[in-house]
């Protein structure tokens, strides 16, 4: 069976859809996001259109149960920026996610590698925002073939905040050991300056009593 929902001011998926859905055409409303389970009794589903809606997030669960049967999932045309690796987990179909704003970054090129993108919309999905500005426009596919790895980026970022974390910490401590050292030599001369300044029979009077006392 065929289930025809496209344009229909929808906004969100419908219920108690036929179980013998084979295609199920939701195209073209205002759907927001995909929930666990949204369509986990469609056992016999093998087409699912989800293109040309409002989609910003998809949960972990969206596709539970459709993933073996289904051939064609089109997540195009969307408000989608990163979807959680563990949502398309095991979708061997083909995949659209052409005209989304995604954000490149190092999770959706691991996501990537495991997905089946269709290869007719691949070359139209492109980095809205980036890991690193220079790549903001630019087609994923393009900049990933051009050796740049998204992975390695992020742990130098990584590395560079740890250094300048710790860079930070050792400047502290060398502050507070040399203020220490400079607060203690001031005590120490201006006492030597007290000693200097005093009388010299008050000086035998002072060894005197401290003779005594041991």
């Amino acid at each position: 069976m065929v289930v025809q929902c496209s344009s229909r001011n929808l906004e969100e998926i419908p219920i108690d859809l036929p179980m013998d859905t084979v295609s199920l055409k939701l195209d073209a409303n205002k759907i927001q996001s995909v929930p666990n389970n949204a369509f986990k009794d469609l056992t016999y589903l093998q087409e699912l259109d989800l293109s040309r809606n409002s989609i910003e997030k998809i949960e972990l669960s969206a596709f539970k149960g459709v993933t073996d049967g289904l051939r064609l999932l089109d997540l195009s045309g969307n408000q989608i920026q990163s979807i959680p690796k563990e949502a398309l987990a095991n979708l061997k179909g083909k995949i659209r996610l052409s005209n989304n704003p995604l954000r490149c970054d190092c999770s959706l090129q691991e996501m990537l590698r495991e997905l089946n993108l269709d290869p007719d919309t691949v070359n139209d999905i492109a980095c809205q925002t980036s890991v690193q500005e220079e790549y903001v426009g630019k087609p994923l596919i393009q900049v990933l073939d051009s050796g740049v790895n998204f992975c390695n980026i992020h742990h130098r970022t990584t590395d560079v905040a740890m250094f300048i974390t710790m860079f930070g910490w050792f400047t502290m401590v060398i502050t507070y050991v040399v203020y220490y050292v400079r607060h203690n030599q001031e005590d120490a001369r201006r006492h030597l300056e007290y000693l200097k300044s005093l009388p010299s029979t008050q000086i035998t009077k002072d060894f005197d009593t401290i003779s005594t006392v041991l």
